[in-house]
This record gives C-alpha cells, structure tokens and sequence, in this order.
C-alpha cells in the first residue's frame, strides 16, 4: 500500500522534491536550447521557453532570474565542454591517435548538442558580445595544441603545416553537422528526426585530416 505523501518519511519527500525540481529545470533547459539555436538571443522569449518546458512564465521566472542569465548559462556550458573533452595528450609522440581522437570528440559533440552548438554558432555570428571571458580561455587551449603540432613537425612525425589552420579546418568540417543539420539530412537522405550514421563521416574526416597532415590513415 502507497503511503498518503504527507506521512512519508522527510528524506524521502526532500528526495521527491529534488527530483521534481531537476526535472523541471531539465525541460527549462531542452526548451530554452531549442528557442536560443532557432531564433538567437534576441529572437527567443521567455514566454516561449515558458510554453516549451510546459510552465507558465510566472512559474519560469520562480527558477530563473532573466533571459540572459539562461543564455549565458547555456553558452558556456558549450564552452565548458569543450575546454574539458577536447585536450591534447601533450605528452604523445602519436599524431595519428591524437588528431584520429579529436576530429571524433568534435563530431560526436556536434551530433550530440546540435543546439548547443548552434547557439554558439550565432552569438559568433552576432558579434560574439557575451563571449569575451571565453577567448583569452580559448586562445591559451588553442596555442597549447599548436605547441605540440608545431613539435610533432619538428621532429618529422607530420608534414610542415599551419597548425592553427588545421585546428580551425578541423572545427569548420566537425561543425558543419550541427550548425547545417537540415542541409546534411536532406542531402544524406536522412529523415529529420532520425539519427545519422556517423561512423561512414568520421571515417572520411579522420582520413581526409590525416592525409592532409601527411599521415596514412590505419
């Protein structure tokens, strides 16, 4: 027999309760990615996050304080993410394995976090004003990648090249499944809402990065 809620013990209705809340704040936050990456800041509204999560905007505002700071949440969770996932072994004498790896971590990102990613495509595009706390952050992750390249030239273990160039080649070609997912579906014969098959596209990328580095692929 369900005990009444109000006899239940107070760990478990603190535990109900924290549930409730996550879930909550889980729907605000499905909803407010499909909102930023469709419409941009400006274009998404409150009302409409509020109506997605299911909540009306009272009740929105009861677990956010504005508009912007769901964005900027949002944003650099993007940010976040990568500065943790995508890092170099700066240790590794294998280029092959290490470039092999990001391309896939950049892919599978891509794929994963469409929304994410388009949210970060669009403040770029819109002068990336919210972003100025990030590039020192980027810069310092990109050069700490273009140091071990630049040794791993040094020593005969690629061709000479522009590892900065590479870097941003490798993001633009990784990039492109989330910020032009409709263009990719229609032109892979892909239904909108079914899943891509991306083992056939890292194939293509990893090789086509590898050779570009002067690596045979395995």
């Amino acid at each position: 027999m369900i005990e009444p809620e109000d006899s239940a013990p107070a760990g478990a209705l603190t535990s109900r309760a924290k549930q409730g809340r996550e879930r909550i704040l889980g729907a605000i936050r499905e909803a407010a990615i499909a909102e930023f990456s469709r419409h941009g800041f400006k274009g998404a509204s409150t009302k409409a996050i509020a109506e997605r999560a299911g909540l009306t905007k009272p009740q929105l505002h009861y677990y956010i304080s504005s508009k912007e700071e769901l964005y900027e949440e949002l944003l650099y969770s993007v940010l976040n993410g990568w500065s943790s996932a995508f890092v170099f072994d700066v240790d590794s004498d294998d280029p092959r394995t290490v470039l092999s790896g990001y391309v896939r971590k950049k892919l599978d990102y891509a794929l994963d976090n469409p929304g994410l990613s388009r949210i970060f495509t669009s403040e770029v595009l819109g002068g990336g004003r919210n972003l100025g706390k990030y590039w020192p952050v980027a810069v310092k992750s990109t050069q700490q990648k273009v140091e071990l390249i630049n040794r791993w030239i040094a020593e005969g273990r690629m061709r000479a090249l522009d590892p900065t160039v590479l870097l941003m080649q490798i993001w633009g070609m990784t990039q492109h499944y989330a910020d032009y997912g409709v263009q990719v579906h229609i032109m892979l014969g892909v239904a909108p809402d079914a899943a891509i098959d991306r083992e056939p596209i890292m194939r293509e990328l990893t090789t086509f990065v590898l050779l570009g580095c002067g690596l045979a692929p395995e």
